[in-house]
């Protein structure tokens, strides 16, 4: 399986500049030229037209021709013979509906646990990846039909990951809000990815992209940072 799960897409550089040498990376395992089909669904106040051009026009100099399904007549023949997948951030609720609907949601989960195609997703497109979307950040704007994903890892991740409490905010913290997740499902780890980091997997092999690292929660134990590189056994990913 050759995935590339990112917390962000766009940066002050540009959008997915600061994840190109790891698209540069995933891509190669699964011929670095190509089309590329894209999942839109996640664009709310972003029509899925704009969508589709702002991320070929990002990734073209990288050989990959980009594809929107929400153009295609027949979107579930071409999942069949994809060779990736990119699916793109904004609100999860919205992207998990239309996955469900058009069928999708099946569809690249057989595509991607054979083999077949490589997976990329940033955002609501990680969370997507996860076992449910239970660790987004999003608000349920629409009803998804359940909250049961696409199952490509066994962790979930939590997008956009952020330390930050507001002086004056007396709200609960990102680290409280999964804790309590944790609390209730002691068996699964998340990953909380901060901006400009990603989770990389190919085969049996997971590492945290980005100096910033990734935030580790699982059950009662005392959540910890992650440092940028190969994933130990102990992680329970």
């Amino acid at each position: 399986m050759n995935l590339l799960l990112l917390s962000n897409s766009s940066s002050d550089a540009g959008y997915l500049t600061h994840a190109m040498p790891w698209i540069d990376e995933w891509a190669a395992h699964h011929d670095a030229s190509g089309d590329a089909l894209f999942i839109p669904f996640a664009g709310v106040t972003r029509t899925w037209d704009a969508y589709e051009t702002l991320v070929a026009d990002a990734l073209a100099p990288r050989g990959l021709h980009v594809r929107s399904v929400h153009r295609m007549d027949d979107p579930l023949a071409a999942m069949r013979s994809a060779r990736h997948v990119l699916v793109g951030g904004g609100n999860t609720f919205a992207l998990l509906r239309e996955l469900r609907r058009t069928g999708l949601l099946a569809a690249i989960r057989e595509r991607v646990l054979s083999g077949a195609a490589s997976y990329m997703g940033w955002s609501a497109g990680s969370n997507v990846a996860c076992p449910t979307i239970c660790t987004t950040n999003d608000m349920p704007i629409t009803d998804p039909g359940g909250l049961d994903a696409l199952g490509l890892i066994d962790l979930q991740i939590n997008a956009h990951y952020t330390d930050a409490h507001p002086p004056g905010h007396r709200g609960e913290t990102r680290e409280q809000r999964l804790r309590e997740f944790t609390t209730m499902q002691p068996d699964t780890t998340v990953l909380g990815l901060p901006e400009g980091t990603g989770l990389r997997i190919h085969g049996s092999d997971a590492r945290v992209l980005g100096a910033a690292g990734a935030r580790w929660f699982r059950g009662a134990a005392q959540p910890r940072w992650l440092p940028e590189g190969a994933v130990t056994p102990d992680t329970n990913l």
